[in-house]
């Protein structure tokens, strides 16, 4: 497995995993993150154009998961309820991750290459999505408060400090 950006190309290919990561959520209880077709395919365009969105591909340079990986500050995350974010440095944000398949250790694998390219990451997920939340957890993100999207739709709030012993990592990808 590698990590790249993503190609127009690949744009079907994408989207595609985004329905099965939608899919996904409806089998495991989370019914109403990503419903209407979130997100749209103009999106995830305009993702790729600003160079922000990543496959996770396999050993045949094929798409098995997508995510964006941006540089904050997110809107969203200006205010948060019932918490507080760990430190109010500079930060990057993991959005929008799906998986194809349910194959062991892609989101590690993301949460990993992104701990590489900086120190301080932030991620937001809906409450019945359990599955992610225990994903976080498990690697490492800790859970900080609530926030609001802007459409008004609560997400738990998670942030993870990498402490290097080296030097500062934060450039861009």
């Amino acid at each position: 497995m590698h990590i790249r950006k993503t190609r127009f190309d690949e744009l079907d290919a994408v989207m595609s995993i985004y329905d099965i990561g939608r899919a996904y959520m409806r089998a495991n209880g989370n019914m109403e993150q990503w419903d209407n077709g979130h997100p749209k395919r103009e999106l995830i365009v305009e993702d790729i154009k600003s160079g922000l969105s990543y496959v996770v591909a396999d050993e045949d340079d094929s798409p098995i998961a997508v995510f964006a990986f941006i540089p904050g500050e997110d809107i969203t995350y200006k205010k948060i309820y019932n918490g507080k974010w760990l430190n109010n440095e500079d930060y990057w944000v993991i959005h929008r991750i799906a998986v194809a398949q349910q194959k062991r250790n892609i989101a590690k694998f993301v949460y990993d290459w992104c701990s590489d390219k900086c120190t301080n990451i932030r991620i937001d997920t809906h409450r019945d999505n359990i599955p992610m939340q225990n994903s976080l957890k498990k690697n490492g993100f800790e859970y900080c408060g609530i926030i609001y999207l802007e459409s008004g739709d609560e997400r738990l709030a998670f942030q993870k400090i990498i402490h290097s012993t080296g030097e500062n990592n934060n450039e861009n990808t």
